[in-house]
């Protein structure tokens, strides 16, 4: 295995994220108490972060569970997605794409299923990172360690040549656990001078 390795995580990252407050929307909507929405989902949101239940299962449980038609299914996933998607962070992103061919790249997201097909249409993640990892293709989410060890074995990398860039910090302690540097995503300017230096020192390594 060869080469320093660069890998990020997407949401909070790739791409911002705030909070819309879409689940409070529907709650009031639907003259739910706070909470409710989540008490009852809980279970199926975690199984599409590791890809144990379908896109179409995940519509029947909405349905199900909240009570809703067809047409409010559609809106509730919309505005679900609209959150998860967020809008790209572009500096980080062109600063990512000039990488390409100094070193691995990769990508190591907690993911929920059909964000692969949607990141793909807006984001084309694909074309600026080799490897996509995604949790609920693997069925396996941070911080457990075999999700950083499938990245690394995706991009045939030793995880001490490997610095991993994510905005929750539990994910970060993991990745040290498991061998990688971390660096904590707080903002693009810190984000690529420790990029720098990762790279800087890899190299000095070698």
């Amino acid at each position: 295995m060869t080469g320093s390795c660069v890998l990020l995580d997407i949401g909070g990252v790739l791409e911002i994220t705030p909070r819309t407050g879409w689940v409070k929307r529907w709650e009031r909507r639907l003259e739910l108490p706070r909470g409710t929405v989540n008490e009852r989902m809980g279970d199926v949101w975690r199984a599409g972060s590791v890809g144990s239940i379908s896109e179409r299962d995940v519509h029947e449980q909405v349905a199900a569970r909240l009570g809703l038609d067809a047409a409010q299914v559609e809106a509730f996933m919309t505005d679900l997605w609209t959150e998860y998607l967020g809008t790209p962070n572009e500096e980080l992103i062109d600063y990512v794409r000039g990488l390409r061919g100094n070193c691995r790249l990769g990508i190591l997201s907690n993911s929920f299923v059909g964000a692969r097909e949607r990141e793909s249409v807006l984001y084309h993640f694909e074309e600026l990172v080799e490897q996509i990892v995604y949790s609920h293709e693997i069925g396996i989410g941070k911080p457990d360690r075999r999700a950083f060890e499938a990245a690394c074995a995706s991009l045939d990398v030793h995880p001490e040549d490997c610095l991993f860039i994510d905005d929750v910090a539990v994910n970060i302690e993991a990745a040290e656990a498991a061998g990688m540097q971390g660096h904590l995503f707080l903002d693009n300017a810190r984000t690529i001078t420790r990029i720098k230096a990762h790279l800087t020192n890899t190299s000095r390594r070698r």
